[in-house]
């Protein structure tokens, strides 16, 4: 919302520091791209590493409770000689140098996990020390932990320079995706609407299929046992994650160049070749944060898919304990998806992410809308704000973006908790399960268009920026600063906020599902408690979002108190 509102003001220009909004978009770049993206990388690495604990106790015994905490240990040496290895060379690109240092770091992660792989895992299934699940150690006879370790790490690592290949090839000033954004601009607004649309459409298949085919590949390296397969999906997660530290400096590079090349404009001091350097660096920073959008959803996904071990698993404990099975459970836990009650399910998970998008689309706009009336007021009250006389209220700004973010985090938060449950008690744990998938399919395509169509944007405007098509202050550059005003809420606000809502939505269904299934079979079965719960959490549902859009989103002239109440 801060960069939004800076560019909405149009008292004066978004790098002036007249404009009160101008401090708010560099505080805001800040706590959204560093602090936001590390807390949401940090949460997937923690996700991850539970799920693979767990998996890990039940199919590999103590050995896979030590191995998965040995894979980001290599992680964390790896991103220390990442970083130390970034050294930019004479015409090369920023984004070349930051990439070759992500790959070398990538390539020792794979040899050092596979060594550690086979100095630690032992042989055969049949060595291996207690593992919970009895099934694996006849299932997977003749197979090699310590090989399906390996590949299960390297699939991850793998995937993590693949998504790095597509979100730069989509994003990137220097291919074709965001020059054609560009020469749309000679067309006026709409089209670079338009076409930063179908960029975002496009990367997202190319992208899901190939997070699709890493989960996939995974799971196929265990055919014999479940729990296996889950714990290989897991273990890629795991190895993706061994990026992390170097994902998160590349993170950090976007809103550093991002300030340094606000400030230069501020100060009115930089010219001639220094521009151009800083305006590259921001480009470069914008493609390294979509990036790191694109491997957080990607490890969103791989924790999300290894949850449902343990989903299936509380199940699975929860029946046994009320005397039932899955065959005479009935239709509330059928898993097929060709059940209509799952397919329900899956239909509603797909619709939970449109609305948790909308939410949050609605809420950066009413939010911003406060701060432009705030910032127009300030022009108003005091003149000499405009003659630089008067020192505008920075402070206030922040504030109101800090207090406005909270308070439109209620209801986004209360319909990812509170839809599990209601879908949970009401349909049965089949259903539930559909809606998982069903948010986990739709989540995964909607983060990466909203990511890499807001990414294409802003570096569309810094391809014109450049010099290209009539450079600044051409009615070209007009449209794209359009074009990048609806994508910052895209890539800053929506699209990572989906990461969250599948992990945190797959948390809920795990603790629920004891309950679900012990209220509906067994001495403590009750349909009607059951029913009761579903209806309670669908009301608050309703009435979040009722309140939500019972706020206003018309942005006029009006006092800034009555904007921001």
């Amino acid at each position: 919302m801060r960069t939004w509102s800076a560019r909405s003001s149009r008292a004066s220009p978004r790098t002036d520091p007249r404009n009160a909004a101008t401090i708010a978009d560099n505080v805001g770049d800040n706590v959204g791209d560093c602090a936001g993206m590390a807390a949401d990388l940090f949460e997937s690495y923690a996700v991850t590493l539970v799920a693979a604990l767990i998996l890990g106790t039940a199919a590999f015994g103590l050995h896979g409770l030590l191995f998965p905490l040995i894979v980001p240990a290599i992680g964390v040496l790896t991103a220390v000689v990442g970083v130390y290895i970034t050294r930019t060379r004479e015409g090369e690109s920023s984004l070349t140098t930051i990439n070759r240092s992500f790959y070398i770091s990538a390539v020792i992660s794979a040899v050092l996990c596979v060594i550690a792989a086979y100095i630690y895992l032992p042989g055969s299934f049949g060595d291996l020390q207690g593992p919970t699940d009895g099934t694996v150690v006849a299932a997977m006879a003749g197979a090699d932990p310590r090989l399906i370790a390996s590949v299960a790490v390297i699939i991850g690592i793998v995937l993590a320079g693949i998504i790095l290949w597509l979100t730069g090839y989509f994003t990137g000033t220097e291919y074709k995706p965001v020059k054609t954004v560009g020469e749309s601009s000679r067309t006026g607004a709409a089209t670079v609407i338009l076409s930063g649309i179908s960029i975002g459409f496009e990367s997202a298949v190319y992208t899901a299929l190939v997070i699709g085919a890493a989960v996939f590949g995974a799971f196929a390296l265990a055919t014999g046992s479940i729990t296996v397969a889950l714990f290989a999906v897991a273990l890629a997660g795991t190895g993706l994650l061994t990026t992390v530290g170097v994902i998160v400096a590349m993170d950090t590079f976007g809103p550093v160049s991002d300030n340094a090349q606000g400030i230069a404009e501020m100060s009115g001091d930089v010219e001639g070749d220094g521009v151009g350097i800083l305006t590259e660096l921001d480009a470069v920073g914008n493609t390294t944060k979509a990036i790191t959008k694109g491997i957080a959803i990607a490890t969103a996904v791989l924790a999300a898919t290894a949850l449902f071990g343990s989903y299936r698993d509380a199940i699975t404990q929860a029946l046994a304990e009320a005397g039932g099975t899955l065959q005479d459970a009935g239709t509330a836990f059928a898993f097929e998806v060709f059940s209509p009650n799952t397919l329900v399910g899956v239909i509603i998970g797909a619709a939970v992410v449109f609305m948790f998008s909308g939410l949050a689309v609605n809420a950066v706009t009413r939010a911003a809308g406060a701060i432009v009336f705030e910032v127009r007021r300030q022009f108003r009250d005091n003149p000499g704000i405009m003659e630089g006389t008067v020192r505008p209220e920075y402070g206030r700004v922040v504030d109101i973006c800090t207090r406005d973010s909270l308070r439109e985090l209620a209801t986004p938060g209360l319909l990812a908790i509170f839809a599990p449950i209601a879908v949970g008690f009401g349909l049965g744990v089949g259903p539930l399960a559909g809606y998982l998938a069903g948010a986990i399919a739709c989540g995964t395509l909607m983060a990466i268009f909203l990511a890499n169509s807001g990414g294409a944007w802003d570096n569309g405007k810094k391809l014109v920026e450049d010099g290209h098509h009539g450079g600044k202050g051409s009615d070209a550059h007009a449209a794209t600063v359009i074009g990048d005003t609806v994508g910052d809420p895209f890539k800053d606000t929506a699209g990572p906020a989906i990461n969250p809502l599948i992990k945190v939505m797959n948390l809920v269904s795990v603790l629920i599902a004891p309950a679900v299934v012990a209220f509906s079979i067994g001495d403590s079965a009750s349909t009607p408690l059951r029913i009761v719960i579903a209806v309670v959490a669908f009301a608050v549902i309703v009435a979040a979002v009722v309140v939500s859009k019972r706020r206003s989103t018309t942005i006029a002239d009006a006092p800034a108190e009555s904007a921001v109440s």
